[in-house]
């Protein structure tokens, strides 16, 4: 019996006649071999020649397929061991990776279409706008009318006045990578120490004070507004330097700011965002007067990709 046979004994195949079953190449079938997503039935000792039963062609075929989806090895592995004894929680993982990919591709969609715009030398507006009554949904005010709106790229750039405001804050220095994880944490434990300062008195926001990316680590600072700023001050006395939080007034502003999707808000589409503000600004003349900032004001865990959940914001001089 050869490698290349097309039907050994005993219900066992040579990896020809395999191939040919699951429709895939023998070299395809050594990666899965090699990679322990497909092992043979039997490897002879003497030639190393495989054999495979004729019921892991389903396996074979499944492997295939996920793999058509730009699925990593390690994905596919996951959901093929389910398989065997847990179909429905192989189904979830599958779902699971396909939303993340949707999210993914809806964001390199935006960030085509930004650089397309901006490779074409046009400039055109964002098929929506922020909403029917020009208000900003993160803290309910008008925007300007100074500087006055435009749209840069695919982007469309406002402006809006913010008060004064009591927060609590705690900064880091990190990578762009270690970025996501930790704004979710930072803010949620900001968020509980909010609760006993009166509660928070509006959107969370993350202030970049130096360029956080693959090389320059920041500092990042999450910032969660407080109603009470005496309780905040004791909470940050008291638990807050044990979390290395604190508390400050963060004054008020005039941003200039796009609204984004859950979808855009990954590295490094929102890197378009933040370069499509500061070309809105520099068109207009305007100076920025601080570090730039994410703010934060729906509710990331029920948005969909193609939902606004972020400004991305630059203070400019009034």
């Amino acid at each position: 019996m050869t490698e290349d046979d097309p039907v050994a004994t005993d219900d066992l195949l040579t990896i020809g006649a395999f191939a040919a079953r699951a429709r895939l190449s023998a070299k395809a079938l050594r990666l899965y071999d090699r990679l322990g997503l497909l092992a043979p039935a039997y490897v002879d000792e003497l030639t190393g020649y495989r054999y495979y039963r004729s019921d892991q062609v389903e396996r074979a075929r499944l492997v295939a397929l996920l793999r058509q989806l730009d699925m990593p090895l390690a994905r596919v592995a996951e959901i093929v061991e389910a398989v065997g004894t847990d179909g429905a929680l192989a189904a979830e993982r599958l779902a699971a990776y396909w939303a993340g990919a949707e999210e993914r591709f809806a964001s390199q969609r935006a960030l085509v279409g930004y650089l397309r715009g901006r490779l074409t030398g046009r400039d055109p507006a964002m098929d929506a706008t922020h909403g029917t009554d020009g208000t900003n949904s993160s803290n309910g005010t008008n925007p300007a009318d100074g500087a006055g709106a435009g749209a840069c790229g695919t982007f469309v750039v406002e402006t809006v006045d913010t008060a004064a405001q009591v927060v609590l804050t705690q900064a880091r220095h990190l990578l762009v990578d270690e970025l996501p994880a930790w704004i979710g944490a930072s803010l949620g434990r900001l968020e509980e120490g909010a609760a006993a300062c009166g509660g928070t008195a509006g959107a969370p926001f993350v202030v970049y004070h130096s360029e956080v990316s693959l090389e320059s680590d920041g500092p990042a600072e999450s910032c969660v507004p407080v109603s009470d700023p005496d309780a905040a001050r004791r909470w940050a006395a008291e638990q807050g330097r044990a979390q290395g939080a604190g508390v400050r007034v963060e004054p008020a502003r005039r941003l200039a700011y796009t609204r984004i999707t859950k979808a855009q808000v990954a590295y490094p589409q929102i890197a378009a965002a933040f370069e499509a503000v500061e070309r809105w600004i520099a068109a207009r003349g305007l100076e920025v007067v601080g570090p730039c900032r994410e703010v934060y004001f729906a509710d990331w865990d029920a948005a969909g990709p193609e939902d606004p959940v972020c400004d991305v914001a630059f203070p400019v001089a009034s």
